[in-house]
């Protein structure tokens, strides 16, 4: 278990997650830190900067370049391993699990050895102070790095990994999470848990807009994240993803649901 203690941070932290081999969102999101006067020692990244879409070296030197603290995703876990596929925690033979196949191969081409090896060295998790809160950032959760906890999932699957956060580094007030790539915030006894969501990848909501979110003195707020999203899907299809993810990042729908739980599939938002 790889520890970064960030120490104090003043001012707004920008939070963000899953970049997905998005190169234009993550360039997007950037130029709204620097209007916004964030810098990059106070933008953190949840992980998994590849995945998804076609850009995944190019996405990792930005990243690089940026020097923003960025928290181990399965994904770079996955390529430091040279392992075979991606980690993500979908069930075998799913719909999920077998459109991951063509993405991780094309990215497992992509990134050399020495982005593998950087990858190696990203911790597990990032702590700080802000605000008189103690923060933990981390990707899935502590018992599972592909962990998915959702804003429907039993307040005791949260409290576990709660629980194993401050075996490690002690009491915290702020848990900010990634991996299911939705944002939403929740609180857990006397723990706020906030999923900054992921910049790479629209939320299924029908809509091409991704998002982040900005923690300040008075907690977290969620943004939008306008982009070029064309762009991104013309380099997925020129690539050859055309799995359905390409589509995804106009349509605002994800290719497949299997791994939403029943209550945020698109059937049961619509009902409600």
């Amino acid at each position: 278990m790889e520890l970064l203690d960030l120490g104090v941070l003043s001012g707004p932290v920008l939070l963000f997650g899953g970049p997905y081999s998005n190169l234009s969102a993550l360039r997007a999101l950037i130029g709204q830190a620097r209007e916004l006067g964030i810098a990059p020692e106070r933008m953190i990244c949840t992980g998994d900067l590849v995945a998804y879409c076609a850009q995944a070296s190019e996405t990792v030197l930005e990243i690089r370049r940026l020097g923003c603290p960025v928290v181990a995703g399965n994904c770079e876990k996955q390529l430091a391993n040279n392992a075979m596929h991606c980690g993500c925690g979908f069930g075998k033979d799913s719909q999920c699990d077998v459109l991951s196949g063509a993405w991780y191969a094309h990215a497992d081409r992509a990134i050399g050895g020495a982005d593998r090896a950087w990858m190696a060295g990203l911790p597990d998790m990032i702590t700080f102070q802000h605000a008189g809160r103690h923060c933990a950032v981390v990707h899935g959760g502590i018992s599972d790095i592909s962990r998915f906890l959702w804003s429907v999932s039993p307040e005791a699957e949260f409290q576990e990994e709660i629980n194993l956060i401050q075996s490690l580094v002690g009491n915290i007030d702020l848990v900010i999470g990634g991996h299911s790539g939705i944002p939403f915030q929740c609180e857990i006894g006397d723990v706020t848990w906030v999923n900054a969501g992921a910049i790479g990848m629209p939320t299924n909501d029908g809509r091409p807009e991704t998002g982040f979110a900005i923690l300040d003195s008075s907690g977290v707020v969620f943004h939008d994240l306008v982009y070029d999203h064309q762009a991104a899907r013309d380099a997925m299809q020129a690539a050859g993803l055309t799995q359905g993810y390409d589509a995804a990042l106009t349509s605002g729908y994800w290719p497949s649901e299997e791994v939403l739980p029943p209550a945020l599939r698109r059937a049961a938002v619509t009902k409600g």
